[in-house]
């Protein structure tokens, strides 16, 4: 069977519930929402500069380059590349913190990135997804429009934003109470919905595993990989090449999920890629966060 011809087992309640996830991720992200946090990228503009690009711009590359070598299916491909374009995901402090990198660092580009994701990541989506034939092609015979996806983004992500600030400005005691509660439920109901949605359409992940887990290992390494290397050219100390790699390499694979059933009737390659990403990504960031951690005494600063 054509993996394009897959339709997860996925009704309107489904969507309408990833899409309540991802308003409810933005909600708590925006509960800690800090002017700080953007004043700390221009305060610091090497480690910024570092980080925005090495997610930006050197995790599509080399998923282009991925794609160019391994020649996989146009969906599959097309799903890589929006994991490529998605926000750093909301597991990235919580591992960076764990790794004893520099948390600081993290929570301003995780902020950057979920802030401005209603314009980036449908902007990069479409510009990376137009460079290769094999994605090229696809994006033209599905007849996706860009404004589409961008209003939805926009509604998706910015509304819930607003909201967060707002309740953090009228409510900022409660915010305290409630904030670190508010994040780690939209984990854990993130992980469910996952885990959920692979348990129900085993049968279809079960037949294309061997694809999936292939090229997500790959492209989660070399976002890991050139992520901690591009901070050591540049000379970080030890605790921003963590913050990074783990930056580059942790995707908010939900936006993605939200994205394919929105406006891609929940193309199989696409889907498959982004709901496997959504639990490779954790189990990878939880490794590498756990090693960095039991090593960071012994290692140098340098």
């Amino acid at each position: 069977m054509d993996i394009n011809a897959v339709r997860l087992n996925f009704n309107k309640d489904s969507v309408y519930l990833i899409n309540a996830l991802v308003g409810f991720i933005m909600f708590g992200i925006a509960l800690e929402l800090k002017l700080q946090d953007f004043k700390l990228l221009l305060r610091y503009p090497k480690p910024a500069f570092v980080g925005l690009f090495s997610q930006y711009i050197l995790l599509p590359l080399a998923t282009l380059l991925i794609i160019w070598v391994i020649n996989p299916h146009p969906g599959l491909a097309l799903g890589m590349v929006l994991v490529a374009a998605c926000p750093g995901g909301n597991m990235s402090n919580f591992f960076t913190h764990l790794a004893k990198g520099n948390l600081a660092l993290s929570v301003s580009l995780t902020t950057f990135s979920s802030a401005f994701a209603f314009v980036l990541t449908p902007i990069g989506f479409f510009f990376w997804g137009n460079i290769l034939p094999i994605t090229r092609e696809y994006l033209k015979s599905i007849s996706v429009s860009p404004y589409e996806i961008l209003v939805s983004i926009t509604v998706l992500l910015v509304v819930p934003l607003i909201l967060g600030i707002l309740f953090q400005k009228l409510f900022p005691k409660l915010t305290h109470t409630v904030k670190r509660a508010v994040q780690r439920i939209s984990i854990l109901l993130l992980a469910f919905f996952i885990v959920g949605a692979l348990a129900t359409n085993w049968k279809f992940f079960k037949e294309y595993i061997h694809l999936l887990f292939g090229l997500v290992f790959i492209m989660n390494l070399a976002g890991l990989s050139l992520g901690y290397y591009f901070a050591k050219l540049f000379r970080l100390p030890l605790g921003d090449r963590k913050t990074v790699a783990i930056e580059t390499g942790i995707q908010n694979s939900s936006l993605g999920l939200a994205i394919v059933f929105g406006f891609f009737d929940g193309l199989g390659g696409m889907a498959m890629i982004c709901a496997w990403w959504g639990i490779w990504h954790l189990v990878a960031g939880a490794a590498i966060a756990t090693y960095w951690n039991k090593t960071a005494p012994k290692e140098l600063e340098s």
